[in-house]
């Protein structure tokens, strides 16, 4: 065990006189430290700035003066999805999904502010990243600095002295890869930091160590593949071009590959498509603001049969009120099951470009850093059927007050003259219908059950590389 310590330590101190590995780890250091700093104020301001603008929007809401229930039906509301505390290193979907919607009686609108439409392509990065710094740059490092760990030895004929002193190519082979890991590691450290800046701003502590262990593995990954190719490769232009290739098949081709395959063998329609497909659908249903349509004729003789009446006038209920809480309540379950429709599109590409990271460790962490950060596409996915609840429960408590509070007679003749107008104003007390919308990340134990698979791949690259580099190190040769 001394021999492979000391060869690990005489591997450092190579590095730290050498000026070309000292300039490459220091510019990375920089790298990660800016990206961090860049990326936490942004999505810093993006927290408190989106917490601020629920908060504008429900005061806008509960501050309207009297109306008339169904206007404010109309008048709608916003909701907000805050980013979670990790999404200070991976963004996520943030930049690719809409982050607020309007919601309103009668639609299902879709997110606002997306980059780019939701598809197999959401977890993209539009800018430079924590996450996509470790996801990226870092193996590059790696590279640059391990290509040459036993080729060197090899070219500078130094491993025949080794090898005749009693060193085996086991123990080379291990002290050359403590050596490495220990840099990969100590490089993790801008990530616990950023991890625990996290856990202080509510992130919980699990998630924050799984989003370590993740990275963590796959630097382990790239350690073993750069090692394993450094003691099979005859020279260090050799082993250099051949993890350039893996690294550009593994960060860009194979993911691009995953993505437009997802695209093509899972098609997701858009949303006006989406739309059209469901009118024929909406129109059976009826529209609510006009009672007297054919499709409200049972619902009219039910009602009269129920409060034992000849005329809707009768009624110890609205109506009209009571077509509008109906028809929305129509509307709603078509509407949610051609959402729930396309949302499983969306999730089956998503799955299929995941599918890829056993061929592609970059996609792999990528898709274990967004589940443990909250922000993946599962949980935008949440948040809309969370906001459909909050829309789906203001516009019906309003319709209830359509129904109980408002006259059958004044809501009929409200355009007569200004005084009936009025009479239909209902109190601005009845707005407190609208719920407070706090949109959290899931459990700690259910991101890491979502990121299980893409660990799973990452530790099979592992023990991968592990075991044929075992097998190459007891050939290492002069």
């Amino acid at each position: 065990m001394s021999r492979i310590l000391t060869i690990a330590h005489a591997e450092w101190r190579l590095w730290l006189r050498s000026r070309l590995a000292f300039g490459a780890l220091l510019i990375t250091a920089l790298l990660l430290t800016s990206t961090s700093v860049v990326t936490a104020l942004r999505m810093s301001e993006a927290h408190h700035a989106r917490i601020h603008q629920q908060a504008v929007a429900e005061a806008t809401f509960l501050s309207q003066p009297d109306r008339h229930p169904h206007r404010m039906v109309h008048y709608g509301h916003y909701v907000f999805r805050v980013p979670p505390p990790l999404s200070v290193i991976d963004p996520g979907v943030d930049s690719v999904t809409g982050q607020s919607m309007f919601l309103e009686g009668h639609r299902q609108n879709t997110a606002m502010f997306a980059d780019a439409r939701a598809s197999a392509e959401l977890g993209g990065f539009e800018d430079l990243t924590t996450a996509l710094a470790y996801q990226l740059f870092l193996p590059l490092l790696l590279i640059a600095i391990g290509h040459g760990l036993i080729i060197r030895e090899r070219e500078e004929t130094t491993l025949v002295p080794l090898l005749a002193q009693g060193v085996t190519g086991t123990e080379l082979y291990a002290g050359k890869g403590i050596a490495l890991v220990g840099l990969s590691l100590a490089l993790l450290l801008p990530l616990a930091v950023m991890c625990a800046v996290a856990v202080g701003r509510g992130a919980a502590p699990l998630a924050s160590a799984g989003v370590i262990g993740l990275y963590a593995l796959y630097l382990l990954v790239w350690c073993s593949l750069i090692l394993l190719v450094s003691s099979v490769a005859r020279s260090r232009s050799l082993a250099l071009g051949i993890l350039a290739l893996v690294w550009l098949g593994t960060a860009l081709i194979i993911p691009r590959i995953g993505v437009e395959s997802a695209s093509s063998l899972i098609p997701v329609p858009g949303k006006i498509e989406t739309d059209l497909n469901m009118q024929a659908e909406l129109r059976a249903v009826g529209d609510g603001h006009n009672a007297s349509a054919p499709e409200f004729r049972q619902l009219q003789a039910d009602l009269l049969a129920q409060y034992d009446v000849t005329r809707v006038e009768d009624l110890p209920v609205n109506f009209r009120g009571v077509v509008a809480r109906a028809a929305e309540a129509d509307l709603t379950e078509v509407m949610n099951r051609h959402a729930e429709e396309r949302m499983a599109l969306e999730a089956g590409q998503a799955r299929f470009a995941a599918s890829f990271g056993w061929l592609s460790p970059v996609l792999a962490v990528a898709a274990g850093s967004r589940a443990l950060s909250g922000t993946d596409l599962a949980t935008h996915h949440r948040f809309l059927r969370e906001a459909e609840v909050v829309r789906f429960d203001f516009v019906q408590g309003l319709n209830r007050v359509h129904v109980e509070q408002l006259a059958y007679g004044d809501d009929i003749n409200r355009n007569i003259d200004a005084e009936a107008s009025k009479r239909t104003r209902m109190s601005a007390e009845n707005w407190n219908v609208l719920d407070e919308f706090t949109f959290r990340p899931a459990a700690a134990t259910e991101r890491l059950a979502r990121a299980s698979t893409p660990a799973a791949m990452l530790f099979a690259w592992l023990l991968m590389l592990a075991a044929i580099g075992a097998l190459a190190a007891r050939r290492v040769q002069p």
